[in-house]
């Protein structure tokens, strides 16, 4: 099964790590330090166009949602 996740970005539900709140999950330093390296060794896809409210982890890639951890939890 697929979950769409905004921006005509569809991901394979079992290639899907975590879907995390990107307001609550980046208080971390450890978590910022993850996203800010995948974002420079190319491994991030922001498409959003909106504010983003959720980040998925799948294997080496990370996306970045406008749609909240939520309700891409109710899609899966």
């Amino acid at each position: 099964m697929y979950i769409h996740i905004g921006d005509n970005i569809a991901i394979q539900d079992k290639n899907i790590i975590g879907i995390f709140d990107l307001e609550t999950s980046t208080v971390s330093n450890d978590t910022q330090n993850v996203i800010n390296k995948a974002q420079k060794d190319g491994f991030l896809i922001d498409d959003s166009d909106d504010i983003p409210k959720s980040f998925i982890l799948c294997g080496d890639m990370i996306y970045i949602s406008e749609v909240s951890s939520a309700t891409l939890r109710k899609r899966g």
